[in-house]
C-alpha cells in the first residue's frame, strides 16, 4: 500500500511539473519582413513595433526575418517553423502564394499575413481600407496645392496598391476637380534613389505635393521634397518627423495595433483562421494628427470628408469597378 502511494504521489508531482511548465511556456511570435526590410521607417518597422510592444507588454519571445528579395519568402517562413515559433507573421501581400504553400505543408502552424486575405484555414489575413486613408490625404493635397499639380507614387502595381491610388485620386477629384495627378509605379518597396528621382521630376514637372505609398521607396520623395521646398505624404504612419518641414500629412494604418492584437491572441490561445478589415470607423485607418503643416481650411476639408465617410455619405472606392463606375477609365492609369 505504502509502495502504491508512493508511485501516486511521485506521479502527480511529475503531472503537476508538466502542467506548471506548460503554463509559463513562452509564446513565440516571428515576423517576415518585405523586401523593404527593417529600417523603413513605414511598413515594415510598424510591424515590428507592434513586436516589440508585445514583447514588452505581454513577455512575448519576438524575432524576424529580413527578405532581401521574393525568394527570401518560402526558406524565411520555413526557418522559422523549424525554430518553433507559435504564429509565423507575413508582411505583406507578395508573400501570398509562399505562404499558401506553406500553410499546406504545415498544417498545424498558425500564421497570418497583412495586407491580404487568407489563403488557408490556419492562416489569417489582416487587411487595411487604405482606400480610406487615401483619400483623407487625397482632400488635403487637393485643397492644399498651389500649382493644381500634384502627384503619387506607390511601390508597385497591384489590387491592393491600387487601393491607395483610387483614393488618392478620388479625394484629389473631389476636391480640386481642376488638379493634375502625376502617377509613377517604383515597382520597389525598398528604391530610396528611385523614389528621389521619380518625385524630383515630378516637382520639375509642376507638382509641388506628392503622396508617397512606397515603403522604404517612399524615403526618397521625402527626401525629394525637402530638397526641393515642396511638400510630401507621407504613409503608414506619421513621418513628420523625418522632415518637418516637407512632410505634409500622412496617411496612417495601424499595422503595429494588428500585429499587437495577433501577439495578444497567441498569448490568450485564441488564434483562428479568417479574415479581418479594419477601417476609419475602428481607427484601423486614419490621417497623421501631426497637422502643423495643413491650412485651417485643409483641416475643415479633412474633418468634413472624414465625417461623410463615417456616415456612409462617402464610400471610397476600393476596386477596379467602384472606381472606374464613379471617375471613367482614363483617370487613374496604373492598374492598366
Amino acid at each position: 500500500m505504502k509502495k502504491f502511494l508512493s508511485v501516486l504521489l511521485a506521479a502527480l508531482m511529475l503531472m503537476s511539473l508538466a502542467m506548471s511548465a506548460n503554463a509559463d511556456e513562452i509564446v513565440r511570435v516571428a515576423l517576415v519582413t518585405d523586401t523593404g526590410g527593417i529600417g523603413d521607417q513605414s511598413f515594415n518597422d510598424l510591424a515590428w513595433a507592434g513586436l516589440q510592444r508585445a514583447k514588452e507588454e505581454l513577455g512575448i519571445d519576438v524575432s524576424f526575418l529580413e527578405s532581401v528579395t521574393e525568394s527570401d519568402y518560402a526558406a524565411n517562413m520555413e526557418t522559422l517553423y523549424d525554430e518553433g515559433y507559435t504564429l509565423i507573421i507575413c508582411n505583406g501581400w507578395m508573400m501570398a502564394d509562399a505562404l499558401a504553400e506553406a500553410a499546406a505543408l504545415h498544417p498545424d502552424q498558425m500564421y497570418a499575413i497583412i495586407d491580404n486575405a487568407s489563403v488557408a484555414e490556419n492562416v489569417i489575413g489582416m487587411n487595411f481600407a487604405t482606400e480610406q486613408c487615401s483619400y483623407l490625404v487625397g482632400v488635403a493635397a487637393g485643397t492644399m496645392t498651389q500649382t493644381n499639380n500634384v502627384g503619387l507614387v506607390i511601390g508597385m502595381v497591384s489590387p491592393l496598391m491600387n487601393t491607395f491610388g483610387y483614393g488618392y485620386y478620388a479625394g484629389v477629384r473631389d476636391t480640386n476637380p481642376d488638379c493634375e495627378i502625376q502617377s509613377y509605379n517604383a515597382n520597389s518597396y525598398g528604391d530610396v534613389a528611385g523614389g528621389k528621382a521619380a518625385a524630383t521630376s515630378m516637382f520639375a514637372n509642376g507638382a509641388d505635393i506628392v503622396y508617397q505609398a512606397a515603403g522604404g521607396t517612399g524615403i526618397g520623395v521625402i527626401e525629394a521634397a525637402k530638397e526641393q521646398g515642396k511638400f510630401a505624404i507621407g504613409v503608414d504612419t506619421d513621418q513628420n518627423y523625418l522632415a518637418p518641414e516637407a512632410v505634409l500629412t500622412s496617411a496612417m494604418k495601424a499595422v503595429d495595433t494588428a500585429v499587437f492584437n495577433l501577439c495578444k491572441d497567441a498569448k490568450e490561445g485564441t488564434l483562428v483562421g479568417g479574415d479581418h478589415l479594419f477601417t476609419l470607423a475602428d481607427g484601423g485607418v486614419g490621417i497623421a494628427p501631426t497637422d502643423t503643416l495643413l491650412s485651417e481650411e485643409a483641416k475643415a476639408a479633412v474633418e468634413e470628408a472624414k465625417a461623410k465617410i463615417l456616415s456612409g455619405e462617402i464610400v471610397v472606392p476600393g476596386t477596379t469597378e467602384a472606381f472606374e463606375a464613379i471617375y471613367g477609365p482614363d483617370f487613374y492609369t496604373l492598374d492598366d
